[in-house]
């Protein structure tokens, strides 16, 4: 089970959900509670373990925008999370190894995701970082055999529920392990990936799981 800490904005949360055992972390870049500067989230990233996967969130920017803020951060993935075209996915992933394409639950686009050509498909909620659980009959949208990474109200207290519901290729959460907007919980983050790990159907091999290993750059 892959797990993803999404909202990342401090030194402190980075090296925490690190050595807890998360498999990325988020960085936002699009406006948001949980919003960082490209330089400060490149400054957090160097301190970092090459093995975890560095994600910058982004939402309706031109390519050549992600692209630049990427570069600067030195994020190893990009996660587009708004109403991005396939051809934008696309033209970002010429650049970005790793991308992964969001999408709100219940959105026609969902069963189309495949058109983009991400990496990974993430099933949010309707409201983006609002803690807010979504039906999860709804991921059956997505296109058969997608690497389908969960987000939406995901908690310590639910994520095995979801796990065994929707038996996702892995999780993300930003709200459900919080003490305050863009600040972490350690009990919380603990309790999340130990209970998202005890659920998950299939171990995630880490960077020997990707098309490429981001472990060597």
């Amino acid at each position: 089970m892959f797990v993803k800490i999404c909202g990342i904005t401090t030194e402190e949360d980075a090296l925490l959900a690190v050595a807890l055992g998360a498999d990325a972390l988020g960085f936002v870049f699009a406006p948001s509670t949980r919003q960082i500067a490209a330089q400060h989230a490149h400054d957090i990233i160097r301190r970092l373990p090459p093995e975890v996967m560095t994600v910058g969130v982004f939402r309706d920017d031109l390519p050549e925008r992600v692209l630049e803020l990427a570069d600067v951060a030195g994020v190893k993935a990009v996660q587009l999370h708004g109403h991005e075209a396939p051809e934008v996915t696309r033209a970002v992933h010429q650049r970005v190894r790793f991308v992964i394409k969001a999408f709100p639950a219940g959105s026609p686009s969902l069963r189309r995701a495949a058109e983009h050509g991400a990496d990974a498909i993430l099933v949010d909620s309707a409201l983006p970082g609002s803690g807010i659980v979504f039906d999860w009959s709804l991921v059956d949208d997505a296109p058969a055999d997608s690497r389908i990474l969960l987000a939406g109200g995901l908690t310590p207290d639910n994520v095995a529920t979801a796990i065994a519901r929707v038996r996702p290729w892995g999780v993300d959460v930003s709200s459900g392990v919080e003490r305050e907007p863009g600040r972490k919980d350690p009990v919380k983050v603990k309790a999340f990936i130990d209970a998202a790990r005890a659920a998950g159907p299939d171990p995630y091999r880490g960077p020997d799981e990707m098309p490429y290993d981001w472990a060597d750059e």
